[in-house]
């Protein structure tokens, strides 16, 4: 079979696959706050610990989408770019969204939870980025090939860092990004605001302990 012969995959339907674990991410980290308890206590060392190791990786999601996104916004499944993250990575967005899940999770001060939001994050987007690997491959071909042969699918490699002297970015993608962002980041209030209406009452008490 070759490469032209591949079926093309809809970019409509790789984002509503990007949608639709979003939404359930959501609902997820919604029950979780609700229902669980980290066991470690709110103010100890071990929790203050994995709050900052957690706050740091969210930190590191956002800045590295927004980094992604200034090299494939408005040219993804359109170019088939090489340069900056993707020459250390051929799903640089995807790498970056697991580990802000984990930092999610660490935020709540849970390692179960981290785990759980990292390998969920994970497997989504292992199925999502062999849908789009489908497509590029029929538009591409041999390029495509190369290019896979030579980058990691997933776990950035920084010694095949490569770059162009000159960047043409998307302004609206820059933004959409950001704002996207601003979703991993508003999640440490809402824990913080979690834990005090637990701690004060004001919020029934959870059901599970997550260590």
């Amino acid at each position: 079979m070759t490469y032209a012969s591949l079926k093309p995959v809809s970019k409509a339907f790789v984002q509503r696959k990007r949608l639709i674990f979003v939404r359930a991410a959501a609902v997820l980290a919604v029950v979780l706050l609700l229902l669980t308890k980290p066991a470690l206590a709110e103010g100890s060392n071990g929790h203050e610990t994995l709050e900052f190791l957690g706050f740091c990786l969210v930190l590191a999601c956002v800045a590295g989408r927004l980094w992604s996104i200034l090299y494939v916004g408005g040219k993804k499944n359109e170019e088939l770019v090489s340069t900056g993250p993707f020459s250390i990575s051929q799903n640089p967005l995807y790498f970056f969204s697991t580990i802000g899940a984990v930092g999610i999770g660490l935020l709540y001060g849970s390692l179960v939870a981290a785990a759980v939001l990292g390998v969920a994050s994970f497997l989504i987007f292992r199925v999502t980025a062999r849908k789009e690997a489908e497509y590029l491959l029929g538009k591409f071909g041999p390029a495509y090939t190369a290019y896979t042969r030579a980058t990691p699918r997933f776990w950035p490699n920084p010694l095949l860092y490569r770059d162009n002297d000159e960047l043409q970015f998307s302004t609206r993608a820059l933004k959409r990004t950001f704002y996207d962002g601003l979703y991993f980041l508003a999640i440490f209030p809402a824990i913080e605001l979690v834990e005090y209406f637990r701690h004060t009452g004001l919020l029934f008490p959870a059901f599970i302990t997550l260590y």
